[in-house]
């Protein structure tokens, strides 16, 4: 058996759908194509696919390998054109993962121009705001927001964002006579503030007194928060607060158009807000990527400063 053909035809079926369209695609019988993937499956000891008459499915180990198979087909595809062409054409797929925010609002931007600079490359982009293992996924390139832990991953500095109280004007606005805006951190507690459950404080908010604030610099308040909504989704979050619901503890790049025009006002800008290091993480096997290497430089040098 000719095993890394087998793998191709495995990553075909998967992809197509049907073994009858990867079957026309290569001038041969869907028998032959079967036999291939069966013979995989022998050679691996697992059941990659369920078959019925209709339909296929992978199975749970089938998933795994599907990941590792198609990308090692890709790479080795990738290899290939570039020593056919005698160049570094960069072709093949590209998986990124993001948070669901992020990625809509910031990373598609940069998607977009990387794909104009390579049209051989197709990008595979994930958004999700609950952590993923880039192994596990497949993952080639992940942002991660946030102090890294430990880990095996690759990992690049692109970026800082800060994460600071917003309301929407109309909620301020909209106060009872008498209520004002937050002035001190202890304030939260009389306003209803909308808590992202993905943060690992969740609602107890920090806050660190910067130069105007009233209380020492340096100073740190902790304020458990409470609200009629909590969500473990930064649309949601971002969409509460352009309602005009409450209050968020939310990155600025959720909302850099909006500050920019006041549509939504920081709340307590004497109390500093938190740097949150942006990187752009890759398990150890991507390091020798092509691809990986020109997207990581490709948006270190768009979120560059200045």
């Amino acid at each position: 058996m000719d095993k890394l053909q087998a793998m191709r035809t495995f990553v075909r079926v998967v992809e197509a759908g049907s073994f009858s369209a990867v079957a026309h695609e290569a001038d041969t019988t869907q028998s032959a194509v079967s036999k291939q993937v069966a013979a995989l499956e022998r050679e691996l000891g697992a059941r990659l696919l369920t078959r019925t008459t209709r339909s296929l499915a992978l199975t749970e180990e089938g998933e795994h390998y599907f990941e590792q198979a198609r990308r090692l087909v890709a790479e080795i595809a990738e290899a290939e054109g570039a020593l056919r062409r005698g160049e570094q054409q960069l072709t093949g797929w590209l998986r990124i993962a993001a948070s669901v925010g992020f990625g809509r609002l910031k990373l598609m931007p940069l998607v977009q121009s990387f794909l104009a600079e390579h049209p051989a490359v197709k990008i595979d982009l994930r958004l999700s705001d609950s952590f993923i293992d880039l192994v596990e996924q497949g993952i080639d390139v992940a942002v991660r927001l946030g102090d890294l832990p430990d880990s095996n991953l690759i990992a690049r500095r692109v970026g800082t964002s800060y994460r600071m109280l917003m309301a929407h004007r109309n909620y301020v606005r909209s106060l009872p006579k008498g209520k004002q805006a937050p002035r001190v951190p202890d304030d939260l507690v009389d306003h209803n503030c909308i808590v992202y459950t993905e943060l690992a404080m969740r609602n107890a908010w920090s806050f660190t007194a910067g130069p105007g604030a009233a209380e020492p610099v340096g100073t740190t308040r902790i304020v458990r928060v409470e609200g009629n909504l909590q969500t473990n989704s930064s649309e949601v979050m971002r969409a509460s607060v352009l309602a005009g619901m409450g209050i968020g503890y939310s990155p600025n790049w959720l909302f850099d158009d909006e500050l920019a025009s006041g549509e939504v006002q920081r709340i307590l800008p004497d109390w500093e807000a938190i740097a949150i290091p942006i990187h752009l993480v890759s398990p150890q096997e991507r390091r020798h990527s092509a691809k990986v290497r020109a997207f990581v430089d490709h948006v270190g040098k768009a979120m560059a400063p200045g």
